[in-house]
């Protein structure tokens, strides 16, 4: 199996999720401010709604323009849930589409989250 790039990226962060085409944002903030969150190790995981997931990430390009992809497996409320997605960033925002096996799917928008500063000791 090949090593995961430990590169930084432009996706790696957490990505606050502002709008879904399926779902109003009151229910995207249902549980947790909806987010979506790419690691340098190549994982990442989302929770909005009652849905969360872990995704296994592989970077990518889409019309010559980086891209991300991934593939996930979570929970949808209490049932077990799969799927895939893909996202770019577009003018400082990511811009991509969710989707369930077998199931709903849903394009997104998300801004970047401030960074959380370390505490001085």
């Amino acid at each position: 199996m090949a090593k995961k790039s430990k590169k930084k990226n432009e996706f790696t962060g957490r990505w606050r999720i502002t709008w879904m085409d399926q779902w109003d944002q009151d229910y995207v903030d249902d549980e947790v401010e909806g987010f979506i969150e790419f690691d340098r190790n190549g994982l990442g995981s989302f929770h909005f709604a009652c849905v969360q997931g872990q995704m296994d990430c592989r970077l990518t390009t889409r019309d010559g323009k980086p891209a991300i992809e991934f593939s996930w497996d979570g929970n949808d409320e209490m049932d077990a849930a799969i799927g895939r997605g893909w996202a770019v960033v577009k003018d400082s925002q990511l811009e991509g589409m969710l989707f369930f096996h077998f199931g709903d799917e849903s394009e997104f928008r998300a801004v970047k989250a401030a960074a959380k500063r370390k505490r001085r000791k």
